[in-house]
């Protein structure tokens, strides 16, 4: 990934970025070509020296029975949005601007393991299940559905893990731009308000603050 200095996040800022992730792309390279897959992933901190993503498949896919070449990668989103350069306050004085796109990705390499054990994609589930069904106010747990259908879903699937190696990140939130035109960004985003306008802005504003406080 290229990675100019200005947008190279924090190591803290990618830990909680994978922490807070949703779904994110599996990639392979197979003997057919590249595979991909969009799954919900979880972040696992304890395994290895860079911790692991732990997920599960559908057993029909047929992804995760291709042998995989090198290293496996996982495309981990965060948010993006795009910047007008009717936002920036220099475009009054010169006009030299043009428009760009501000986002947070992080690209995770490693081992890709599968894990063909109801007891490892349960314990799976439950984690993934738990930590999104947190916030409500009468959280779902598997333990509401019937045994013998979850016992029918877990047979449906296979567990993936990929063993994290090495992690390649980028934040790109108007770091090179002046003091007033980042203003105008955040406020620009903020009144726009659409997709991932808000949470762009935040990470803006959050960027800044942590930057004039280093």
């Amino acid at each position: 990934m290229y990675v100019p200095k200005p947008f190279m996040p924090e190591d803290a800022d990618v830990r909680d970025l994978l922490t807070d992730l949703g779904a994110a792309d599996l990639v392979t390279m197979t003997p057919h070509g590249l595979q991909a897959t969009l799954l919900p992933f979880e972040y696992d901190p304890d395994t290895g020296e860079l911790g692991s993503l732990i997920g599960h498949m559908a057993r029909a896919n047929g992804h995760w029975r291709e042998p995989v070449q090198g290293e496996a990668m996982v495309i981990v989103h965060g948010p993006q949005a795009y910047v007008s350069p009717t936002w920036y306050a220099t475009k009054a004085e010169h006009h030299r601007v043009v428009p760009t796109w501000n986002y947070v990705v992080a690209h995770v390499y490693g081992q890709l393991v599968v894990h063909d054990d109801p007891a490892w994609i349960e314990a799976q589930m439950r984690r993934l299940t738990d930590r999104h069904e947190a916030a409500a106010a009468e959280p779902w747990s598997l333990d509401q559905a019937p045994a013998k259908y979850v016992e029918g879903q877990l047979r449906a699937v296979v567990g993936v893990e990929v063993v994290i190696s090495r992690i390649e990140a980028k934040a790109k939130l108007s770091q090179n731009q002046p003091a007033q035109n980042v203003e105008g960004v955040m406020a620009g985003l903020e009144a726009r308000g659409r997709g991932d306008d808000m949470a762009v802005a935040a990470a803006v504003r959050a960027h800044r603050r942590h930057s004039a406080t280093s």
